[in-house]
């Protein structure tokens, strides 16, 4: 199942992916709409096959996951393979 993110939520004062706490997301082929922490979507991407992306004006990002020695996993996007920050241009709550 693919789905949309569509919202973050960021850690106190912090401003990049790696401070992604939470994000929300829309199923466009079924309406439903959910919320997942940082450590459930990676485990949805990585453990599940799920699939989730990012759409700007005319453009479409993967939501991928980083895992850094010695960090705790988080979200980034990918455009044709290439890192980018899509994620941090979304709305917060």
């Amino acid at each position: 199942m693919a789905v949309r993110v569509t919202h973050r939520r960021m850690s106190p004062g912090g401003t990049r992916n790696e401070h992604i706490t939470n994000v929300k997301w829309l199923n466009e082929s079924t309406g439903k709409i959910g919320e997942n922490t940082k450590a459930q979507m990676v485990d949805y991407l990585d453990n599940q096959k799920g699939s989730a992306y990012v759409t700007g004006l005319q453009s479409r990002s993967e939501v991928g996951t980083v895992h850094s020695a010695g960090a705790v996993p988080y979200l980034r996007t990918f455009a044709n393979g290439v890192p980018n920050d899509n994620l941090l241009s979304l709305p917060t709550y």
